[in-house]
């Protein structure tokens, strides 16, 4: 019979990961104010987009969030993380990309706001990001910001954009640090929420930690 270790994200970390995601929010907000970029009024909803999450460190901090409802609160969200993932798989399925409201949106606000997570707090904005190949990446940004963006920028390379290689990296070193710098050890995380609500607290065969 396996045994199972639930991965814990110690205090420290937890407080760096905030502090990454408060870098996050204040590029975000300078980048937005640059290129005139607001949610009001937008008739999309970014709650609804497919998002896969990589990290146990993220993982982790959700169901710090999680730990700190009430049961009937989580009850409710599991029951929609388990429709959600049906529906997706469903949509996977038939070779068409997922767009069911995230289990945690809550008549249109996110239930653990300050516990969201890395890609949903950089979604929206235009965004590069270098690869360890030296390979640039560009992210256009959200439909409403690319309408935006289309109308007040002639050059792609006029637009004003979040290099998110750094905030990344920071993500990746916590992630090394929780994982006894055996990252390459683990399971590798593909998740959505959803998927993270169910399976519960990020836990793996004890084999892998004993390496």
């Amino acid at each position: 019979m396996k045994t199972f270790k639930e991965i814990i994200l110690p205090a420290e970390l937890s407080r760096r990961l905030t502090d990454v995601y408060e870098a996050i929010q204040s590029e975000y907000d300078r980048i937005a104010r640059q290129v005139g970029l607001s949610c009001s009024g937008c008739s999309d909803n970014c709650c609804d987009s497919y998002f896969l999450h990589y990290t146990y460190a993220e993982w982790a901090y959700l169901w710090e969030g999680i730990q700190d409802l009430d049961q009937e609160e989580r009850d409710r969200i599991t029951g929609r993380s388990k429709q959600y993932i049906e529906e997706s798989r469903g949509c996977i399925a038939r070779g068409k990309r997922p767009q069911q409201m995230c289990p945690l949106n809550n008549d249109g606000l996110c239930t653990l706001y300050a516990h969201r997570l890395m890609i949903c707090r950089l979604h929206g904005i235009p965004a590069t990001m270098t690869r360890p190949d030296g390979k640039m990446l560009r992210f256009p940004g959200c439909f409403h910001c690319q309408e935006i963006v289309g109308g007040s920028y002639e050059q792609e390379n006029d637009v004003p954009v979040m290099d998110r290689t750094r905030l990344l990296s920071k993500v990746a070193a916590i992630e090394s640090e929780l994982l006894g710098g055996k990252r390459h050890l683990f399971p590798k995380v593909k998740r959505t929420i959803a998927e993270m609500i169910v399976e519960g607290p990020p836990r793996v065969d004890k084999p892998f930690c004993e390496r």
